[in-house]
């Protein structure tokens, strides 16, 4: 249930590539070559405020894109925007962070992963600002998307600085840290929003979920210039010190194990982003505007340009270039089928996440902090699935993914049946709640480490950015696709009644897909269960 998808904290996005179990001072050597000069800033930085720094800021990023979610019905009413147009509010921000993902996590690797985080928080802080003083819906996307975009350069850096400040014990409690702010921060975008909204302070209404980031992120930033600073001179090696030291000789990645920063793939990024916009905004806007031509043009053009995009990316990686997303990755046994099924359950939670808040708010009247507690439970079993279901026994993995799509299906079916009705759901609700977390976390995250942890060495990086690449596209595919089936069917009728009829549809909607993702490899899945060495190879 986050927006920042890297649960588990063995997914990281860049640091595979450029992790290194070495003081980060000591990963240039080579030859004669001595260890590049320590800034003094570093030299006074403890470990334990450079992650502080570098958590506060993932929290700050997860919990923006759900405390949005919360606001949504407040921020529809305030500035008289249309469904649609409040569907790219919420989504604007997954377009340019998954678009930006991968190349934002390259340029920390080239220019220093400490520039690139503060470069991002600054980004990221002044787009909050510029969201709360928004006047009109279009410019509130306008900075939804730079908000992303901050956050496209900001987040990629957080797992590299934790792999090059820790080693060893300290790491992995480091890592744990990471993925327990992950879990904390998509329950508590519910709850902050929904106190923030309820809240009206000085009659700002929903204005204080975007300006909150403000004071956060200037303090992050006076704090991170101090604490940072000296974490570009592993970063920037990349562009320099430790990538010359390593084609000159051998031994700096022997003694490091640190590969060359990657090169940006500027063709790929534009193609990339062309592509997801072509898609978005004709599914966003075209049942409201009862799918115009240009809405099926812009549909067409997508395919095309997202053919143009994998054959240039297969072009790329045959030259021996870096590609956005790897054509070897996706080639690889059990990939395609994590793609599908991480960019299902992404679609479906993100979807669910959406719809929920404006049928609880503008369907039933509940106010924002109670529909924010509504989502607790969800958010709460999402977060410890996700970390204990490794201690599962292992010939049970195979079957997790499946059977959670499938636990999540019927906890789907059974929310959309109990609000069908017009009524709040009563207890029960919550418990159905509780296991819709467990079920779609069951399905993502074993999936996620399997099919990283199946890709050779030196693809898990790319693997990586692929499969989280691919979570945030699911986001932003659930929110158009499954708001487009809520807001036609809610905006076809009055009444908390009409609200109530399209969140048993759209329930059910979801629930199918969570079927798609079940039937998905599920016989291989069995196969595997039952011992075949074929299947084994070949699952998650």
């Amino acid at each position: 249930m986050t927006s920042t998808p890297s649960v588990t904290p063995d997914i990281p996005v860049s640091s595979r590539a450029h992790a290194t179990d070495i003081p980060a001072g000591d990963a240039g050597r080579s030859g004669s070559a001595g260890p590049p000069p320590v800034p003094r800033a570093r030299a006074r930085a403890r470990p334990g405020w450079i992650l502080a720094v570098v958590l506060a800021g993932q929290f700050m990023g997860v919990l923006d894109a759900f405390i949005v979610n919360v606001a949504a019905p407040d921020l529809r009413a305030d500035l008289h925007t249309s469904g649609a147009l409040l569907q790219l509010v919420v989504a604007g921000y997954s377009i340019a962070y998954s678009v930006l993902l991968i190349t934002g996590a390259r340029l920390g690797a080239r220019v220093g992963h400490g520039r690139m985080f503060l470069g991002g928080l600054a980004v990221f802080t002044v787009a909050s600002l510029a969201c709360g003083l928004a006047q009109g819906p279009g410019q509130l996307i306008a900075f939804r998307l730079a908000q992303g975009a901050g956050a496209g350069l900001m987040l990629p850096q957080v797992l590299s600085l934790i792999q090059h400040t820790f080693t060893g014990t300290s790491r992995t409690r480091a890592l744990g840290a990471y993925a327990a702010v992950l879990g904390v921060g998509a329950a508590a975008g519910q709850l902050v929003g929904g106190a923030l909204v309820s809240a009206d302070l000085f009659g700002s209404g929903w204005r204080p979920v975007f300006l909150i980031n403000v004071p956060i992120g200037v303090l992050l930033l006076v704090a991170g210039v101090r604490v940072l600073g000296g974490r570009d001179a592993a970063g920037a090696a990349g562009a320099g010190g430790t990538d010359r030291a390593v084609g000159a000789s051998g031994a700096g990645r022997a003694a490091g194990d640190r590969a060359p920063s990657r090169a940006l793939d500027l063709p790929g990024l534009f193609l990339l982003a062309a592509a997801v916009l072509l898609f978005t905004v004709p599914v966003v806007l075209g049942q409201e505007l009862d799918w115009p031509l240009w809405g099926w043009v812009s549909l067409a053009l997508c395919a095309v340009v997202f053919t143009v995009f994998a054959l240039y990316e297969t072009r790329l990686s045959r030259r021996g270039g870096s590609p956005l997303l790897s054509p070897r990755v996706l080639r690889a046994p059990g990939v395609p089928l994590a793609v599908f099924r991480i960019l299902t359950m992404m679609a479906v939670n993100g979807g669910f996440t959406f719809v929920l808040m404006l049928h609880l708010q503008g369907g039933l009247g509940q106010s924002a902090l109670r529909a924010g507690l509504t989502m607790v439970p969800t958010c709460a079993a999402f977060s410890v699935a996700g970390l204990g279901w490794r201690r599962l026994p292992e010939r049970w993995h195979a079957l997790l993914s499946p059977g959670g799509f499938l636990l999540g299906a019927a906890s789907l079916a059974g929310i959309g049946a109990l609000y069908a009705g017009g009524g709040d759901g009563g207890p029960l609700v919550y418990v159905l709640m509780a296991t819709e977390g467990l079920g779609m976390s069951l399905a993502y995250n074993p999936v996620l480490a399997g099919a990283v942890a199946r890709v050779r060495q030196e693809d898990a990086a790319d693997a990586s950015g692929l499969l989280v690449t691919t979570a945030q596209i699911g986001l932003l595919v659930g929110v158009a696709v499954f708001g487009a089936v809520f807001l036609g069917r809610a905006e076809s009728g009055t009444g908390p009644l009409a609200s109530a009829h399209a969140m048993g549809l759209t329930c059910g909607a979801m629930a199918a897909a969570a079927v798609a993702g079940c039937l998905a490899g599920a016989v291989r899945a069995l196969a595997r269960l039952r011992g075949d060495p074929r299947a084994a190879r070949a699952d998650r």
